[in-house]
């Protein structure tokens, strides 16, 4: 249940304006927060903060006030605070908790229920929707004590925010760089529309194919493919972010489900188009996962020996169904938007444009595969993005060409594009003192 905020200034129509209480750790990117609570302020969004000791090795409490233009609380044991049960209060006024940046530090004390300091006493007694977006040295990110932490964080409800890979501070390369904020931006945005409006896909039910299929050869073999599942899982959290209720049928992968997402576990190609039937009738079908196109026919009970000699065990097989085309297609269940992904090695929009108009789908993603290494279990993606012809005039579908960005990037474009083509055909849930109010700016 969303809390109103109890202040009567800087309201949006006749709502009270939202608060999201921003707890600024230890780290070179703490000055980034400035940035992000600025936009929201601008935004009519209420941003109180807590400057952590570590936080305010980086920036000063009156830097943090002037941008918020609201109090700023460091101390656990300032008696005016306590008086008020200030702990317990910071963390009932909000509609929403964001650490920014959350260092290891952070998530380690968070992870272990440590309380002896403002910002961890506030995140033991929270009772609201609490976000964290991590920084740190990508050796520190990658440490499995790290890992499990923020698996442990998770598993409790915590939405912990997979950082970006780069240079960070330090001069390493690799993943730990606090995500831009324009996206930490529209995350907020988006997280507080949940309490604060009826999101655009609210009511509408989504299906989406993650990930690869591994086609057993024997009890011990199969063959699969490299597709890491990260691109089908961003899009699902995507989607659940914007109201949908989510089916997210994956494949083998390491990841973990996304939030409010019902995750469906298979194997085989086979498993994934009888899940996908069983899952219709929906209103959208992102068919993301590579799904292998054979199966083998004459499967082993046992384990295939290895045989000598250059020729290794004849395996037949048998085309599986094509989901894409089974759901694009279907009589009477066909989804009012189906999408499909396509890696490509050549002739990239001349495949996909192709492979749209043989599937049947409204839109297809097309990657170019020229070294694999760059898109199988990467955090970014470069797509082609192809839809059916504007208009009469055109013969051809349309394409357009996305920047490389990260997959959750990519995963937000698409959503804005089935919010698009949804509305097309009726009005959808989507207006709020929120998003009038990002509209006039």
């Amino acid at each position: 249940m969303t809390k109103e905020s109890t202040s009567t200034n800087n309201r949006l129509g006749d709502v009270h304006a939202p608060s999201v209480l921003i707890i600024i750790s230890g780290g070179v990117s703490a000055y980034k927060a400035l940035d992000l609570m600025r936009m929201l302020k601008k935004a009519g969004i209420r941003t109180p903060a807590i400057l952590t000791k570590g936080g305010a090795e980086f920036i000063t409490p009156l830097s943090v006030s002037a941008l918020s233009g609201e109090a700023v609380y460091t101390d656990l044991f300032s008696l005016k605070d306590e008086q008020e049960m200030g702990h317990i209060r910071l963390s009932r006024d909000a509609d929403l908790i964001a650490v920014i940046p959350a260092s290891a530090n952070m998530i380690a004390r968070t992870t272990h229920g440590m309380a002896d300091d403002l910002a961890s006493a506030v995140l033991l007694a929270a009772d609201k929707d609490v976000q964290f977006y991590p920084a740190m040295n990508p050796q520190m990110w990658a440490n499995a004590a790290t890992q499990d932490n923020i698996r442990t964080l998770r598993k409790r409800g915590i939405e912990v925010i997979e950082p970006d890979s780069g240079e960070v501070a330090c001069g390493e390369v690799g993943k730990g760089r606090l995500p831009d904020i324009e996206a930490i931006y529209h995350s907020i945005i988006n997280k507080l529309s949940l309490s604060q409006r009826t999101l655009p896909l609210s009511g509408k039910h989504a299906i989406v194919t993650a990930g690869p299929t591994y086609e057993r050869i024997d009890p011990i073999r199969f063959i699969g493919n490299r597709s890491s599942g990260k691109q089908g899982y961003a899009i699902a959290g995507a989607l659940a972010r914007q109201g949908a209720k989510v089916t997210l049928i994956s494949g083998p992968t390491a990841l973990d489900a996304p939030h409010n997402v019902k995750t469906l576990h298979v194997e085989s190609a086979e498993e994934m188009y009888k899940a996908a039937d069983s899952a219709l009738p929906c209103d959208i079908a992102i068919c993301c996962a590579a799904v292998a196109d054979w199966r083998v026919d004459n499967q082993s009970n046992t384990k295939i020996k290895k045989q000598e000699g250059p020729e290794g065990p004849a395996l037949t097989f048998t085309e599986n169904q094509d989901i894409l085309k089974y759901i694009s297609t279907h009589p009477n269940k066909r989804p009012a938007f189906v999408a499909g992904f396509a890696a490509e090695t050549d002739n990239v929009s001349e495949n996909a444009q192709q492979k749209l108009l043989r599937k049947g789908c409204d839109a297809l993603l097309a990657n170019h595969i020229t070294d694999a290494d760059t898109v199988f279990g990467a955090d970014e993606n470069k797509i082609l993005y192809v839809s059916a012809a504007k208009n009469e005039a055109q013969t051809a579908p349309h394409c357009e060409p996305w920047d490389k960005q990260s997959k959750h990037g990519v995963a937000d474009m698409l959503v804005r594009k089935i919010i698009q083509q949804l509305e097309k055909a009726a009005p959808l849930n989507h207006t709020s003192p929120i998003t009038t109010k990002l509209e006039a700016i």
